[in-house]
């Protein structure tokens, strides 16, 4: 449900601004990122590139399992058919 629902704010903000998701991608390269594996695994980092098929190359990557930090890479490469999704982090205040 959850998910659900930050799909929706997503696709209401990219509809009052006639942004794609190719542009929103495309915004977001050199900001820290949160990236949801299928297995529920997330990554977060900076992100520094990533292509058509989602694969996408993470800089300063902490892994997350069940909420809580297992490793850390200074730079990872995640297969676009394992993501299930991308969003950037939120701003520490």
């Amino acid at each position: 449900m959850r998910l659900c629902f930050q799909l929706l704010q997503i696709t209401v903000k990219m509809s009052l601004r006639k942004q794609t998701p190719s542009d929103f991608l495309k915004q977001i390269i050199g900001r820290p990122v949160v990236v949801k594996l299928n297995s529920g695994v997330d990554y977060r980092g900076v992100l520094a590139c990533l292509d058509g098929y989602m694969n996408i190359a993470i800089e300063q990557t902490e892994e997350y399992v069940n909420g809580q930090l297992k490793n850390k890479y200074g730079d990872a490469f995640l297969r676009g058919n394992n993501v299930l999704y991308i969003s950037t982090q939120k701003r520490k205040v």
